[in-house]
């Protein structure tokens, strides 16, 4: 591996090597860097890591994605399937020097991709314990359709990228999330009014108090005027094709509420059920208007924390019990949707844990059988779903049968038992997150956005100090860089190259060494991800019913995107 000892030589060479690779100059290495708990990249208003989606030359050929514990980051392999040989995935080595660091995640990698150079076709050194897998995967058997990806642009979102002066590094945040050679999202969530993280608890039509007709919605809050230009330009710069919005309100304004608080045990007022229906119109009329169309809403944010959880939820947020949303949903919500010019606007129902859905909707269909065909989806969080197993979602699906289940919020330390606050480099939450990625898709999922997409070192902005991790994390003492996590790059395996309109196809592994799911993307191609969360390297022998074999062998704790015909 060519080794340079002077940042001098950086500059030329990474010209001459654009010039050789020829069409690659959007692919960019990570700039790694230890950080407490592992690594991360590094981002600058001048550098930020991206990847180029690889193009296939023949129908034998593939390419292979691989990012590991050790540190590698969205390295791009290329082979032929129906090779004799192992395809050998070499782990990242740490160099010797600062020097050599900084020449190893930016100009090899390059002279790598270069020269064909990344495959080593003799046995792997890295671990002296390999175990085998076979892996099968069949295109005839298809499942469920993918809606997509994506992240939640919330106030705290909002407020860090307008204390980041330089555009440059808001365009970097934008396009690596959201651009074909970053993480290729194109699902958003966004509150309507505020949510936990925010400065503060607010909603629309604060003022004036107990008035039906909601003049103080005529026109965007000041903190939406800046959040809806901030979207508008992600959507621009990142080229996102097809920018789909979920929208979920926390609260109503105190005075719609029985306890005329934001948080607490409160309930929406019986003579306010179509006024706040006409908030939801409202609101996407408001959005629309100002250029950011909306594809779906929901019933509410988390509606057990205005019933059960009041000692726990200190922000903003209003109870809903599943008998009293069946009646809102069927005689208010519902029909103003649909008799609107928005009819075809999905609606989300739940919007809460896991363990609460089959219960919910039961209960909303015994209420009043007919809220439910207004019901498009489901949308769960994760956050208790260690506990509380793949039973619920089945459940579920006897009365939310062939609608769309996404997952529309998670993230990590939000837990008694884990830090309510960023590990900056943990590999071990990318791995949590990656193995729920998996059971979700293979449970029938249709989709997954994530929380917030950059939070500060401290895990918020939050008004109520309901810290947690995000995959990237601001630098906040200087405004000047940004980190990406390893939670960053594993979501990327998944929704990177699988696009809007894939479907689910079956892979199946003979043994527990490998997690992994397939799809079938809209152009036809094939995408695994193959998940290493073992110690030990891995022999993965894949078996296609048409194209046939092909034989890789995977460093310990990575997780790898194979695209081919």
């Amino acid at each position: 591996m060519l080794k340079c000892k002077s940042y001098l030589l950086l500059g030329p060479l990474l010209v001459l090597l654009i010039a050789v690779i020829g069409g690659q100059a959007e692919t960019v290495p990570c700039k790694l860097r230890d950080a407490k708990y592992g690594k991360v990249c590094v981002c600058t208003a001048d550098y930020c890591d991206y990847l180029d989606n690889p193009t296939l030359s023949s129908d034998d050929e593939f390419a292979l994605i691989s990012s590991s514990k050790k540190g590698l980051r969205f390295e791009l392999n290329k082979g032929n399937f129906g090779s004799k040989d192992s395809y050998v995935i070499k782990d990242y080595e740490e160099p010797d020097t600062e020097a050599a660091a900084s020449n190893d995640t930016i100009l090899s990698r390059l002279m790598d991709q270069a020269l064909g150079n990344i495959f080593s076709q003799t046995a792997s050194t890295t671990s002296s314990i390999t175990r085998s897998v076979n892996l099968n995967l069949d295109r005839s058997k298809r499942y469920q359709r993918i809606e997509g990806f994506g992240g939640s642009f919330t106030g705290a979102v909002s407020y860090l990228l307008e204390n980041y002066k330089e555009q440059d590094i808001h365009d970097h945040l934008y396009k690596s999330f959201y651009a074909a050679n970053g993480l290729g999202f194109n699902l958003m969530r966004m509150s309507m009014g505020g949510s936990d993280f925010d400065l503060g608890p607010w909603a629309y039509n604060e003022k004036p108090e107990n008035e039906t007709i909601l003049t103080g919605m005529d026109q965007l809050d000041d903190r939406d005027v800046i959040r809806v230009e901030q979207i508008k330009r992600l959507r621009d710069i990142s080229g996102v094709e097809n920018l789909r919005i979920k929208a979920a309100a926390w609260s109503a304004p105190p005075w719609m509420k029985t306890n005329n608080r934001w948080t607490g045990f409160g309930q929406l007022k019986r003579e306010y059920y179509q006024t706040w229906a006409d908030y939801h119109l409202k609101w996407v009329d408001l959005m629309v208007k100002n250029g950011l169309p909306i594809w779906a809403i929901s019933t509410g944010n988390e509606p057990m924390n205005g019933i059960l959880f009041m000692a726990f939820v200190k922000f903003m947020s209003m109870g809903w019990i599943p008998q009293t949303q069946a009646v809102w949903v069927d005689e208010n919500l519902g029909p103003t949707i649909r008799n609107s010019k928005y009819k075809d606007l999905v609606i989300f129902g739940n919007d809460d844990q896991r363990q609460t859905s089959p219960f919910w909707f039961k209960q909303m269909n015994r209420t009043r059988p007919g809220s439910l065909k207004y019901i498009d989806g489901v949308a769960l969080h994760w956050y208790w779903d260690e506990i509380f197993g793949s039973s619920f979602v089945y459940s579920t699906s006897e009365y939310m049968a062939n609608k769309i289940q996404i997952i529309s919020e998670s993230c990590i330390g939000d837990k008694p038992w884990q830090k309510s606050a960023p590990l900056l480099g943990s590999w071990e939450r990318a791995e949590k997150l990656g193995r729920s990625f998996m059971s979700h898709f293979k449970d029938g999922f249709h989709g997954w956005i994530d929380w917030n997409i950059i939070l500060d070192e401290a895990g918020g902005p939050n008004y109520v100090k309901n810290t947690v991790d995000a995959p990237v994390i601001a630098n906040t003492t200087s405004f000047t860089e940004f980190y990406k996590q390893p939670m960053f790059y594993i979501m990327g395996h998944f929704s990177k190259l699988v696009p809007e309109g894939s479907v689910h196809i079956e892979a199946v592994a003979s043994n527990v060494n490998l997690d992994c799911v397939a799809f079938v993307r809209p152009d036809g191609k094939i995408v695994v991800v193959l998940f290493n969360t073992g110690r030990a390297d891995l022999n993965i022998n894949i078996t296609d019913t048409i194209r046939g074999k092909l034989l890789v062998n995977v460093p310990a704790r990575s997780i790898h995107t194979l695209l081919y015909n």
